[in-house]
């Protein structure tokens, strides 16, 4: 029998429903705790708390200490796979961040809930026991972090949340899940053509993610350049476009080495320098400002927050973001 994993952060999936307001929120005692021992006729089940948080409160901080947790769990036991419950709010930029800074061939999979353990129709208990059969699938070596929701399994870099309370929320758009989970198995239909990783050892750098809108003048970039600003990743419109209005400031961020990556405030495409009109993606681009492959801006963000803790030259994080 497998052997697995599983570390609870907070969220949706820890917590109760007030039956009298509504309300949810935690409670003293995470909920699934009590669910562990059922799962025995799965697999051989270790858990652990290592957060008790909704994940709007999740910072990188947390999420290099649950990969650090992780690193030190795999090398202390031999662990077929891990399970992490987390909230779904920031569950995508987590789950980014395990991908990649987490060193493992073996699987290594995040779940939520959109509903707490004792409202009607509750995800919580089915979604972590089809994370559980998905990390101890022999077929989810390799694939990097996965998110597992909704029988669904999806890449973590491709995965973001589409709705705000659907049990179906997570999706790929573009790509698709890489995998489903059934009554009778696992199965996978996609496969990564590539997995990047960053062994950092610290999250020190401040990265701002701003998005693009029509009419937008230059009085945010202007109060972001008196801050401490180590980088910053601009959610562009169409295919990298911006209003003119922010091209000197922009290009004064660039020429005091402030990287920038562009992507686009749409969720499918991604972005090119198509455009040479005043602040299209060609005069972006010859500005020096980094375009990067298809991620969202909080998972931009997420990798350039990595990227830097590791190096700062651009010529390294124009190749890390192709």
């Amino acid at each position: 029998m497998k052997k697995v994993l599983i570390i609870h952060t907070g969220g949706t999936i820890s917590m109760k429903e007030n039956k009298n307001t509504g309300e949810v929120n935690t409670e003293g005692e995470h909920p699934l705790e009590e669910m562990v021992p059922s799962l025995s006729s799965i697999a051989k089940i270790q858990d652990e708390v290592l957060f008790h948080i909704p994940s709007p409160h999740m910072t990188p901080s947390h999420m290099l200490q649950l990969g650090s947790r992780i690193h030190e769990k795999l090398a202390q036991e031999d662990f077929d796979g891990v399970v992490v419950t987390h909230g779904t709010d920031t569950l995508e930029e987590t789950a980014y961040f395990l991908d990649l800074y987490v060193q493992t061939r073996k699987p290594v999979v995040v779940t939520g809930a959109m509903r707490s353990i004792n409202e009607i129709g509750s995800d919580g208990l089915y979604n972590l026991i089809t994370s559980i059969r998905v990390a101890c699938s022999d077929e989810a070596q390799d694939k990097g972090v996965l998110v597992v929701m909704n029988d669904e399994i999806h890449t973590a870099k491709n995965v973001t949340k589409t709705s705000t309370s659907n049990v179906a929320t997570f999706q790929s758009p573009q790509y698709g899940p890489i995998g489903i989970a059934t009554k009778r198995g696992i199965f996978f239909h996609h496969t990564l053509t590539k997995h990047e990783s960053y062994p950092i050892q610290a999250v020190t750098n401040n990265v701002v993610l701003l998005k693009m809108y029509a009419g937008m003048d230059a009085a945010l970039l202007r109060a972001i350049q008196q801050t401490q600003l180590d980088g910053l990743v601009i959610e562009a419109l169409g295919q990298g476009n911006i209003p003119p209005s922010l091209v000197d400031p922009l290009r004064e961020i660039v020429d005091n080495g402030v990287p920038v990556v562009l992507v686009s405030r749409c969720y499918q495409g991604i972005v090119q320098d198509v455009y040479s009109y005043n602040g299209g993606g060609a005069q972006l681009k010859d500005m020096g400002i980094i375009f990067a492959n298809g991620l969202t801006g909080p998972k931009a963000r997420i990798k350039l927050m990595i990227a830097l803790e590791l190096t700062k030259n651009k010529h390294d994080l124009v190749a890390m973001f192709a």
